[in-house]
C-alpha cells in the first residue's frame, strides 16, 4: 500500500526547467523526512524534514534547485531551474523516519520509480 508516485520529467534545452512531484500516502508518511537522489548510485541531491523548516542541497544545484512539499497534498516537489547537461539522470524520490544522515540513500525506507530528466546542450 505504500507508494510514491513522481511525475514531471522529460526532456529540456540546457538553461530550461522542470518541476518534479511526488505523490505519497499521506498516512503513513507522517512526519517523515523527504529526500531526491539521482543516478545510478542514488546521489543525494536535496532534503526536507517534515515541517519543511529543514531543506538541504548538493552543492552542485544549490541556487538552482528548490525543494518543497505540500503535506495536504501528500506531495513533495523539485523545482529544477537553470538545468545543465551534466543534471541529466533519473531522479528518485524518497521518504525516510528522521533518523540517521539526512544526505545518505540508506536513511530512506521508501523509494518511488524513478523520473528521468535529460538535458540538451
Amino acid at each position: 500500500q505504500v507508494q510514491l508516485v513522481e511525475s514531471g520529467g522529460g526532456l529540456v534545452q540546457a538553461g530550461g526547467s522542470l518541476r518534479l512531484s511526488c505523490a505519497a500516502s499521506g498516512r503513513t508518511f507522517i512526519g517523515y523526512r523527504m529526500g531526491w537522489f539521482r543516478g545510478k548510485e542514488r546521489e543525494f541531491v536535496a532534503h526536507i524534514s517534515w515541517s519543511g523548516n529543514i531543506t538541504i542541497y548538493t552543492d552542485s544545484v544549490k541556487g538552482r534547485f528548490t525543494i518543497s512539499r505540500d503535506n495536504a497534498k501528500n506531495t513533495v516537489y523539485l523545482q529544477m531551474n537553470s538545468l545543465k547537461p551534466e543534471d541529466t539522470a533519473a531522479y528518485y524520490c524518497a521518504a525516510g523516519r528522521p533518523t540517521g544522515w539526512r544526505t545518505r540513500k540508506d536513511a530512506y525506507n521508501y523509494w518511488g520509480q524513478g523520473a528521468q530528466v535529460t538535458v540538451s546542450s
